[in-house]
């Protein structure tokens, strides 16, 4: 029974396995810390941007699967320098040369199957922020005036520290803030004719105008922010109501979170992918250190020629019968009926 691909590894290539897989694994640890902190920090942004994000947008599964695939890739990491380190010394090797086999298995599947899932996620999810951020920031922008209602009354705080913060206005520009009521209806005057006309002309009842909120002025502009009668191009001298970028922020939040997490998604999926490979590499390396130690009873410097594998040969004979087993084979024909004899013929008498 000739084992799954065997390798022959003389005692200079087995040192040299053990030192390489010893580089390899600090790299892979430093890789999984690396995972860590950026899934760490995208989970962080979305805790921050939850907000904006509609609740069924399954985004956040991503940091959080890529979260554990780079603590158990740290983990192999870490157990691999020690496995391979302490094959260099008999006396230091015995304690890891029972766990080994355990902990290659838990890190085949387990550390192999969330970096598959979280590379998976990382290639399909960020394609769904484009609708939850179009919901999320559309409820926020509906809830900006409900500064008194319980469950909505931080809304106007936060739209109103995104765009500070990210020089954006309303869900796609400024003119999105046309189309909602976002001022309160306690601040207005019920016996202002305007608002009353304002209110009477809508069809929903809703007090709409065309300004928006202050969040959305552009402090480096070199005159006063303008934030009211936007449409009117005689209302503000010297403005123009087809150059808003010149006082407004112009760009809409939805396009720029959009750009800001698909960049911190496409960011962790590229270290993800680097994480698999090496991962994979310390895994093969330790399986093939194990299974020649085996052969010299855990002496790395031991005498004679010995071999490492994947997979015992018993392994390939099993699979074979199971497949065989399993009606794949092809099966013998039926065996076919031997022909009938013909009854003997009478001899008829001679004329």
């Amino acid at each position: 029974m000739a084992p799954v691909l065997p390798l022959a590894l003389p005692l200079q290539p087995r040192i040299r396995l053990a030192q390489g897989l010893w580089l390899l694994s600090w790299v892979l640890s430093l890789t999984g810390g690396i995972t860590l902190f950026c899934s760490g920090h995208l989970l962080v942004q979305l805790w921050h941007l939850g907000t904006f994000l509609a609740p069924s947008c399954p985004f956040i599964a991503l940091p959080q699967v890529a979260l554990a695939a780079g603590a158990v890739a740290l983990g192999t990491g870490l157990a691999g320098a020690g496995a391979s380190r302490a094959s260099l010394d008999a006396a230091q090797y015995p304690p890891w040369r029972r766990v080994l086999g355990p902990l290659l298995m838990a890190g085949t599947a387990g550390g192999g199957g969330l970096l598959v899932l979280a590379l998976g996620l990382a290639l399909a999810l960020p394609g769904s922020l484009n609708s939850g951020l179009e919901e999320g920031l559309g409820s926020a922008m509906a809830h900006y005036k409900d500064t008194e209602v319980p469950g909505h009354c931080h809304a106007k705080r936060l739209l109103d520290e995104l765009q500070l913060r990210h020089h954006c206005c309303g869900r796609h520009g400024y003119k999105d803030w046309f189309g909602i009521q976002w001022v309160s209806s306690r601040y207005l005057d019920p016996n202002d004719q305007d608002v009353v006309d304002r209110i009477q002309s809508n069809v929903e009842g809703l007090y709409l105008i065309d300004g928006v909120p202050f969040s959305c002025c552009n402090p480096h502009s070199p005159r006063p922010c303008l934030q009211n009668r936007l449409s009117d191009p005689h209302a503000h001298p010297l403005f123009n109501p087809r150059q808003p970028n010149l006082n407004l922020w112009a760009q809409g939040c939805h396009g720029v979170l959009l750009g800001h997490l698909q960049g911190l998604a496409s960011t962790l999926g590229s270290i993800l992918a680097v994480t698999f490979l090496l991962q994979t590499l310390v895994l093969l390396g330790l399986r093939y250190l194990q299974t020649a130690l085996e052969g010299l009873g855990g002496v790395i410097d031991g005498e004679g020629e010995t071999q490492g594998y994947l997979f015992p040969g018993g392994l390939r004979d099993m699979l074979n019968t199971a497949w065989l087993q399993g009606g794949v084979a092809p099966r013998p024909a039926p065996e076919e009926a031997p022909p009938e004899e013909e009854p003997p013929k009478e001899d008829l008498p001679e004329a």
